[in-house]
């Protein structure tokens, strides 16, 4: 079932990402019709009939399905069409050029995540081909969805989609964002596999206090209690918790790092006495030791501030923006309480939480999971999957409800030093071609013996 390699997946991988970087779809507005639309006309030339909706105006989301036999359940590729705006003059190029330069497609979106959109398209119109030809019977449906709204997470897209037309999403089993990207540690290749995601409490933090005169000073001014709040904040850390995703992750860690840094962390998350130790001192790597507390750690994190209307006024209020990140069966109600407790004898201050989403977790012991360890060590004899824990969230928070297995496996091969995270949002995102036409054929290879009859 082994499919050969095939050159033309990743030119056309290459040529669907900087076609959808040159639609500007930053959200907000978003506006992604103009990406659902280009994508429906790519399938409409293979013969394909996509399904376009709009959830609102201009918020454009595209289904497409390839039919099995119905002996097993379908797989749903998913993926997001807008992207976070640009500072324009920060950046070397054109962000929404799809600019090809020393082997790197750049813009906006090149990483998150209209490059996974690219390679999920490919794959998915190199099967509908097979099909189309009889070279390739399908046990189960293959459904593509490219939809709005994940960047801002105001709930205009797939959320929307799933309450309204489920049947259209219906799968066992689902793959997205991010996981199976080559990450070095030390001399060893991991290849991390999202199996969980935290949770997010977004909330206010605000200081209520007493107006006046700022040439009379006083004890009860809202913005210097605020900012001895948030001192606090940044010092105060709830205990660590271990999901089963990260345990996992851990064991595998300790083995890669070896030596004293391996038995330490082995201890570590084996021993609860210890875990008040901070990680950045048993792992000499100081993004892999924040990455670790993030993944076995409640955070909370103030991002915004706001307090005051004159320079001569004390104002009767100061408020911070808190991003509180949840480890799996963490409780809304015992983090307030803990961070109360952590403030409490700081006066007139009040805590508002303005959304919720709940962190996520599924079992890796599965048939698609040991497919997809089965064909990264086939493209890398090297490589060590791995489950683990995204810090941040997903639309699998939506996908999840139909009672679907969600992965973040959109893989990408870098080279030793590179790093993913540094590019997603950030000036200049780029993508090795490289990366790309390595990335895809693992991912095709995986969906096509998936959904393959046997």
């Amino acid at each position: 079932m082994v499919a050969p390699y095939s050159p033309q997946l990743a030119q056309e991988t290459v040529r669907f990402l900087r076609e959808l970087i040159r639609l500007d779809t930053s959200n907000p507005p978003g506006n992604e019709i103009i990406a659902a639309e280009y994508i429906a006309s790519v399938l409409h030339a293979e013969g394909i009939e996509p399904i376009v909706i709009e959830t609102v105006p201009r918020r454009g989301n595209v289904i497409a399905r390839i039919r099995g036999d119905g002996s097993a359940a379908p797989l749903l590729l998913y993926s997001h069409t807008d992207v976070v705006p640009v500072e324009r003059e920060k950046w070397s190029v054109d962000p929404f050029g799809g600019e090809l330069r020393d082997g790197f497609v750049y813009g906006r979106g090149a990483l998150d995540m209209k490059g996974i959109v690219a390679m999920q398209l490919a794959v998915f119109i190199a099967v509908a081909r097979e099909v189309a030809a009889g070279q390739l019977s399908l046990a189960r449906d293959l459904i593509l969805a490219a939809t709005a709204d994940e960047e801002a997470d105001t709930n205009q897209g797939i959320g929307v989609l799933i309450q309204r037309n489920p049947e259209l999403l219906q799968a066992e089993y689902a793959l997205s964002e991010f996981g199976g990207h080559a990450s070095w540690v030390g001399r060893q290749v991991l290849y991390p596999i999202q199996t969980a995601e935290k949770g997010n409490i977004w909330m206010r933090l605000i200081a209520v206090g007493r107006p006046g005169h700022a040439s009379l000073p006083h004890e009860d001014n809202p913005v210097v209690v605020l900012a001895r709040a948030l001192d606090r904040l940044t010092r105060f850390h709830l205990p660590a918790k271990l999901s089963p995703t990260t345990r996992a992750l851990i064991n595998v860690l300790a083995e890669a790092l070896g030596g004293a840094q391996g038995v330490a962390l082995r201890a570590w998350a084996e021993m609860e006495a210890l875990r008040d130790i901070p990680l950045r001192r048993l792992v000499n790597d100081p993004l892999l030791a924040a990455e670790l507390h993030a993944a076995t750690h409640t955070t909370i994190v103030p991002t915004g501030l706001r307090a005051g209307y004159k320079v001569n006024v004390i104002p009767s209020t100061a408020e911070a923006v808190l991003d509180c990140r949840t480890v799996p069966n963490t409780s809304v109600e015992e983090t307030l309480a803990a961070i109360r407790a952590a403030l409490s004898d700081l006066p007139g201050l009040q805590v508002e939480v303005d959304s919720v989403g709940e962190a996520l977790e599924f079992p890796f012991n599965t048939p698609l999971f040991h497919a997809m360890c089965q064909v990264l060590r086939r493209h890398d004899p090297h490589a060590i999957p791995t489950p683990y824990m995204l810090a941040g969230g997903t639309d699998a928070k939506h996908v999840s409800r139909l009672g679907t297995i969600c992965y973040g496996f959109s893989p990408l091969r870098f080279e030793q030093g590179e790093n993913f995270f540094d590019l997603v949002h950030g000036h200049d995102e780029r993508v090795a071609v490289s990366a790309l036409s390595w990335g895809v054929q693992v991912l095709y290879e995986l969906v096509r013996e998936f959904c393959a009859k046997p």
